[in-house]
């Protein structure tokens, strides 16, 4: 098998996992020992601009409203975000996050942006432009992947 296939193969494999099991060793600790790593995706889903309704939170984690139910049920109780009833119409929630739930979010966000920085930091111009250009067709590569799913009615 070709030599560039393996070691592709092999980076993209470690990487997947590398960066799910550091980020919940890097994030899940402290104040957050009580969430998870996919509770803290919720939480930077959720943001802290304007509150968020559950349609659009589970469209941005391509996930089901069902799904992401029982991860908002988890944080509310935990104290991580609140649900609040639209004035226009009752029947719409909205999501936003509490005081701690604004610090998960920085919390997470500071640790995306200290990664970004180390793999950044020994690069050239040339050299950023080509890892961008890689990632960009990797994030294709998964959003074709995802469409065609979409379109079979798979998961």
């Amino acid at each position: 098998m070709d030599q560039v296939y393996l070691a592709f193969n092999d980076i993209l494999v470690s990487l997947f996992n590398d960066i799910w099991n550091i980020e919940k060793t890097a994030l899940i600790k402290g104040e957050f020992v009580d969430i998870t790593n996919n509770d803290m995706h919720v939480i930077e889903a959720v943001g802290i601009d304007e509150p968020m309704n559950m349609s659009a939170i589970a469209k941005k984690l391509s996930v089901t409203v069902g799904s992401l139910t029982t991860s908002m049920n988890a944080l509310v109780k935990k104290g991580y975000v609140t649900r609040e009833r639209s004035e226009e119409d009752r029947r719409v929630v909205y999501i936003r996050l509490t005081e701690k739930g604004v610090r998960a979010y920085h919390h997470h966000a500071k640790f995306h942006h200290e990664m970004i920085e180390r793999i950044v930091k020994n690069l050239n111009d040339e050299e950023k432009g080509v890892l961008i250009k890689a990632l960009i067709r990797m994030k294709n590569f998964f959003l074709e992947q995802k469409a065609l799913a979409d379109e079979k009615g798979e998961p």
